[in-house]
């Protein structure tokens, strides 16, 4: 569905949405968000992600719609089928960098959150490090998802295969991992980020979890290797039970938009949200991240975020 402004006395006929300012109807932008599977971390920040805006403009119409994952929706903006999408940092980076694929013309909208990568395991169960690991059944995400691909360049860099030093499984839905480690289907479920629902279900489940992440000297080789992987850091007690902090290496999650959105609706997309950066904070943890200081500094380059959005960043100067 492409960006429509409808009239609003035909939609209250029609029993669509519209919106009243000052007693006058307005015409709606409605914009289709391509997130991931149920039960994952997109269509969670997804959905925050439109219940926020919405609410800040009336005028906006943004509609979450659950897709495969990240591998799914960069085609789908490319084709136009939908406006903005959730994409994880390492599809987004071989989409822009044009590994495995011509280059990308896709734009940044905003940064979400970091996604420092890791495993969790029942806390009943004897792995410890990553190479305990080796040889088990590891649930790695959902099929179309950007999960798998950050596992992927992470075990690559500490001389591991992902597909032959474990027995990988691949999810139809991300919301299936938790009840596979708990049922010993899976020895571990990977994921990354602040606020994951894999990791909270875990966390929260009878038997406790355990998080497994690279060490120091892991951590090392893979930024060797994979220099575009970050550093970072999940603080103590974003999970219950978890007292310590726990140091990994990741990317950035971006939503990202299609080619030929319109300048000024990328504009007024950037102002909105950036506008109401507090009580998106409020409503969803991993939301406190996406801010415009950190849109700037996670985007591999800054001409790669929309010509309309950049305008916004350099009138509040937080770009030059």
């Amino acid at each position: 569905m492409k960006i429509a402004l409808m009239v609003c006395a035909a939609i209250l006929l029609t029993g669509g949405a519209a919106a009243q300012e000052g007693g006058k109807a307005i015409s709606k932008t409605t914009i289709t968000l391509g997130t991931a599977t149920p039960g994952g971390g997109f269509p969670l920040y997804g959905n925050a992600f439109a219940d926020a805006m919405n609410a800040a403009d009336p005028s906006l119409s943004i509609e979450p719609r659950n897709t495969k994952g990240s591998n799914e929706n960069i085609p789908l903006l490319e084709a136009g089928q939908l406006d903005i999408a959730t994409v994880a940092g390492e599809p987004a980076y071989e989409a822009f960098m044009g590994i495995g694929r011509p280059a990308t013309k896709l734009k940044i909208l905003t940064a979400m959150y970091s996604s420092p990568g890791m495993f969790v395991v029942r806390a009943d169960r004897p792995y410890r490090t990553i190479r305990d690991l080796v040889g088990q059944p590891v649930a790695f995400g959902a099929k179309g998802s950007g999960l798998p691909i950050l596992s992927r360049y992470i075990l690559d860099g500490i001389g591991l295969k992902q597909d032959e030093d474990f027995k990988s499984i691949y999810l139809d839905r991300a919301g299936d991992g938790p009840a596979m480690v708990q049922d010993g289907r899976a020895a571990a479920l990977w994921g990354a980020g602040v606020g994951w629902p894999g990791f909270a279900a875990m966390a929260e489940s009878p038997t406790g979890a355990r998080f497994i992440a690279p060490s120091a000297e892991e951590i090392a080789r893979i930024r060797a290797k994979h220099t575009f992987l970050k550093p970072l850091t999940i603080p103590p007690n974003s999970y219950p039970k978890q007292t310590e902090a726990i140091a990994s290496v990741g990317s950035w999650s971006f939503i990202l938009v299609r080619e030929s959105l319109p300048d000024d609706v990328a504009y007024r997309l950037a102002k909105t949200l950036h506008g109401i950066e507090g009580e998106f904070c409020r409503k969803l943890a991993q939301a406190c991240e996406t801010t415009a200081a950190n849109t700037v500094a996670a985007a591999p380059n800054v001409e790669l975020i929309h010509p309309g959005v950049l305008r916004f960043l350099r009138e509040i100067g937080v770009a030059k």
